[in-house]
């Protein structure tokens, strides 16, 4: 166990898209030992997930982007199928998750479920990411969706069979760590 964690200096290595910090601390570790450690962490921001679900249908809707990291980590197309997400912006999760939802599937979904929440790369980001599912049906479509032209996105909804879903997880067609959680989520819960 760490205790005693000092901040000894924080200096900022980009501020260009998000905060790229490198911070050297001080700790005492379970040995009694005082160590002095330098690491880099990204902040930018927290945000929210959703997984939309069809129980009559048997369906979900995902999202199709390009995903610049994924392209640069050999991703040959740089498209990636994930579940709809965004950053909070100051919002409250559950705020931000409803907007996110409208602005990049065209759905305005009504009652929506906190599942859980998670670091989902604690070893370099900051973000701590709130997990949420809904229930959706055609008649909560109001916009063709495809997120917003002003924030560059280009988003591709999709709407696809569970059973095809988790099958694309074991062909490496989804291969989104918070997308693998919410169908695995609705799975293990039996919703769908």
């Amino acid at each position: 166990m760490i205790n005693n964690i000092q901040i000894q200096k924080t200096e900022i290595l980009s501020d260009n898209w998000y905060t790229l910090k490198k911070i050297t601390y001080q700790y005492l570790t379970k040995d009694g030992e005082q160590q002095v450690q330098s690491r880099e962490a990204y902040d930018r921001g927290n945000g929210a997930t959703i997984l939309l679900y069809n129980t009559a249908q048997r369906t979900i809707i995902l999202t199709r982007q390009f995903r610049l990291p994924t392209y640069l980590n050999g991703n040959e197309t740089g498209l990636l199928i994930e579940a709809c997400a965004g950053l909070l912006d100051q919002d409250h999760p559950e705020d931000c998750i409803r907007r996110e939802t409208e602005e990049e599937t065209g759905y305005q979904i009504t009652d929506i479920q906190k599942v859980f929440e998670a670091y989902m790369s604690p070893g370099s980001v900051t973000e701590l990411l709130y997990f949420f599912i809904a229930e959706y049906s055609k008649s909560m479509k109001v916009s063709e969706g495809g997120g917003l032209a002003h924030e560059q996105e280009n988003i591709e909804v999709l709407e696809l069979n569970i059973d095809n879903a988790m099958k694309m997880i074991e062909t490496g067609e989804i291969k989104d760590g918070k997308t693998i959680l919410l169908l695995q989520h609705i799975k293990l819960k039996g919703i769908l």
